[in-house]
């Protein structure tokens, strides 16, 4: 497994828009799986990283984040919770 977190989260704010948001991902994150979804007020974001946190500090100057998930898919696929 190359990327380890599976990040989701919601973005909530004014003048989103999501393809300049996937751009920002491709050319600044290092993962994938991008879905970036939604419109000017609001945005989906589902990421597969391994630097969560970058994800988290980037959306959260776009706007309010919320409803925030990050899980660890290596636990996951070895039957651990988290």
């Amino acid at each position: 497994m190359e990327f380890r977190y599976d990040t989701q989260l919601l973005i909530e704010g004014k003048n989103l828009d999501e393809d300049k948001i996937s751009d920002y991902f491709n050319e600044n994150f290092k993962g994938d799986c991008l879905l970036a979804v939604g419109d000017e007020e609001l945005i989906k974001i589902h990421f597969h990283t391994n630097e969560p946190w970058k994800v988290l500090e980037y959306c959260s100057s776009l706007g309010e984040i919320y409803d925030i998930v990050v899980e660890d898919m290596d636990r996951q696929s070895r039957g651990l919770h988290g």
